[in-house]
């Protein structure tokens, strides 16, 4: 008999657990998708032109919720977890769940579903979500760049609208964000590596997507998502850990995956964190993965536009996944605010709609409006609080020019923050070495058929 499946997700790993371990598996039958986290992703289908022809009617996404009635009335044997940044604890939550209901509960190993790829490949991620590994991404690319390689960077999946159409997504242009409807989000990740010149690949179909991105490229750089490991089999593994929130990298699902197999961490915000959290994430990197090349590292944090804002009242506007379940209490547009000497304005008096549920959910965010927009009623829903927020200046510390996506009716200054690198150990050592087997990968895939045979 088959076995009978229930993948708990949040539209993203999931799928891919599912394309890669049990869509063309004879001997298992998935039965539903779960969904948590991200708003509107439940009551909707994993098409079967994805799900493939063993699902002929696609794949049911349920609220998490219903997981134990699911397993009841589907007479599930299994649930798989299938997303990132949780807790240890709650993992074991929903493990003993599952195990109340009837159901086995499985991890699957990061191993089990990395995709080979046939160009090198450097993955960068993180033990949290808001630890500052985008920046690190695009640092790594400049630097990949810079030593005459191509690049292509395949983005964590963050497939919010229509799954099918978004099955291989190639980002090369600012208008290709808008092309395929990008939510906030997803252009806080993808606009600065285009503005760079660089090209981004996403979607739901990462077999597809990575032999897609190999056309372009002499190396891929995996940019990871929350603190998901990585889809692609990797030369080298870059993890970015947060002093901010000493212990968690030891204490989250699956970042301390990732800690441990690091080949570099990188300790991230060293200038803004206590030097006792800074030290006892040093203690815990060396005891955990004494193999790893250690880099420490400041998140430079500057305001554009030129204005003065000292004493003057200002909205700030962070990145959303950093505040929701990266439960950061702010980020980079407080301490630019503060540093300015400006008035924080809290928004929570003026938020409407899912705004309202969000700030009720998530009680650690304080004076500053997390920059949610999964839909075009939550971006309806973001400009209006901004509009009836009082404040002089609106900060947008997201990296995304929030004036291209939504109207902003008070003057606007942005926020933006990069790596800079302490100490001795640098990026561009670390990479020294991938850079020299990027450069052979490259001329053995030119060379002639007749001198690699020879060079054999």
């Amino acid at each position: 008999m088959k076995r009978r499946i229930v993948i708990l997700g949040a539209a993203g790993r999931d799928f891919h657990n599912f394309n890669t371990c049990f869509r063309n598996s004879p001997e298992d039958h998935v039965v539903a998708f779960t969904a948590t986290q991200i708003p509107d992703i439940a009551g909707r289908k994993y098409p079967a032109e994805l799900a493939g022809p063993l699902y002929p009617e696609g794949i049911p996404i349920v609220e998490e919720c219903q997981m134990e009635r699911l397993i009841l009335e589907q007479c599930a044997d299994l649930v798989v977890f299938s997303y990132s940044d949780i807790s240890h604890n709650n993992v074991m939550h929903l493990a003993s769940r599952a195990a109340a209901a009837g159901a086995d509960f499985l991890l699957l190993g990061a191993d089990s579903t990395m995709l080979e790829a046939r160009v090198p490949v450097v993955s960068v991620c993180a033990v949290r979500t808001g630890c500052g590994k985008s920046p690190v991404s695009r640092r790594v690319v400049q630097i990949l760049r810079e030593q005459a390689l191509r690049v292509a960077v395949v983005r964590h999946p963050m497939p919010y609208g229509d799954l099918l159409r978004q099955r291989v997504q190639r980002f090369a242009t600012l208008e290709d964000l808008n092309r395929h409807n990008c939510t906030i989000e997803e252009r806080e990740e993808y606009e600065p590596h285009i503005g760079a010149g660089t090209v981004v690949y996403a979607g739901v179909d990462y077999e597809a997507i990575l032999r897609e991105a190999e056309k372009d490229a002499d190396v891929v750089v995996w940019d990871g998502g929350n603190n998901d490991t990585p889809f692609f089999r990797s030369d080298m593994e870059i993890v970015v850990v947060d002093p901010h929130r000493a212990g968690h990298e030891l204490s989250y699902y699956p970042g301390e995956v990732n800690l441990r197999r690091a080949d570099v961490v990188l300790i991230n915000k060293v200038d803004t964190a206590s030097e006792v959290g800074v030290e006892l994430v040093r203690r815990n990197v060396r005891e955990t993965n004494p193999q790893a090349r250690v880099i420490e590292a400041a998140s430079r944090v500057e305001m554009d536009g030129g204005r003065d804002i000292r004493g003057k009242r200002v909205l700030v506007i962070e990145d959303g996944p950093t505040l929701t379940h990266g439960e950061m209490e702010f980020g980079a547009g407080v301490v630019a605010a503060r540093a300015a000497g400006a008035e924080l304005v809290d928004p929570r008096p003026y938020a409407v709609g899912s705004l309202l549920q969000t700030f009720a959910k998530f009680r650690q965010i304080g004076a500053l409006l997390p920059a949610m927009g999964y839909s075009a009623k939550q971006l309806e829903e973001l400009e209006e609080t901004i509009r009836r927020t009082p404040c002089d200046f609106v900060v947008v510390a997201t990296p995304v020019d929030l004036g291209r996506v939504i109207a902003l009716d008070k003057p606007s200054l942005r926020v933006r923050y990069e790596v800079e690198e302490r100490g001795a150990l640098r990026l561009d050592d670390v990479l020294r070495e991938f850079v020299l087997l990027a450069h052979a990968h490259r001329a053995a895939r030119v060379a002639p058929p007749e001198l690699v045979g020879a060079e054999h």
